[in-house]
Parts: structure tokens; sequence; C-alpha cells
């Protein structure tokens, strides 16, 4: 099973840098183009992993969130848009229920 390990890493290791490749967007990309990259990872099992982590792409200062920043999605619950969006349709339900009378169905 140990014998194993190795082998194992070297995979993990190029799965997660052509993930990494595939998610960074064109303009963080350093030195050559994204497909380049990606044949560089695949062809190149544990050198081109390696290169694509240290120099392929713009890295930013610990802390600094480089991808916390790229990231636009927030929790439903933290978004005004979506907030909004839930005030009008309870408005809307309100206007509903005072012109049609309270408890009615639309079936009597």
């Amino acid at each position: 099973m140990l014998r194993y390990l190795p082998f194992l890493l070297i995979i993990a290791l190029t799965i997660y840098a052509f993930i990494d490749c595939l998610n960074t967007p064109e303009e963080e990309v350093k030195h050559l183009p994204k497909t380049v990259w990606v044949l560089i990872i695949l062809l190149f099992s544990i050198v081109g992993p390696v290169v694509w982590l240290f120099a392929g792409r713009k890295r930013s200062a610990v802390g600094g969130g480089g991808r916390a920043r790229r990231t636009q999605w927030v929790a439903p619950d933290d978004n005004p848009e979506f907030l909004k969006y839930l005030r009008e349709e309870q408005e809307k339900d309100k206007g509903k229920d005072n012109g049609k009378g309270e408890g009615k169905d639309d079936k009597e």
C-alpha cells in the first residue's frame, strides 16, 4: 500500500494544478498562454504542476485573499439584492391577500 503513495501524490498534484490552471482567469496567468500551461501540466507529470504552482500565475501576498477577491458569490441572507427581491415578493403577496380577502382559496 505504501509503495503506491508516491504515485497517488503525483496524480493528486497534477489534478490540483490542472484544475487551478483552468479556474485561473486569463489575465492572472503569467509568462505563457493558459492552453500552453495546461499542456505543460499534463505532459510533464512532476515538473509541469510544480512550475505552474510557483511561476504560472500571479500570487497574492499571504492574507491578501486572491481567491476571495475574485469570488462574487454571497450567501443569500447577506445578499442585498436577494433580500430586496424577498421584500418585493412579500409585498406582492400582501397585496394579493388584501384584494381577495383573507383566508380564501382560489378553489372556492
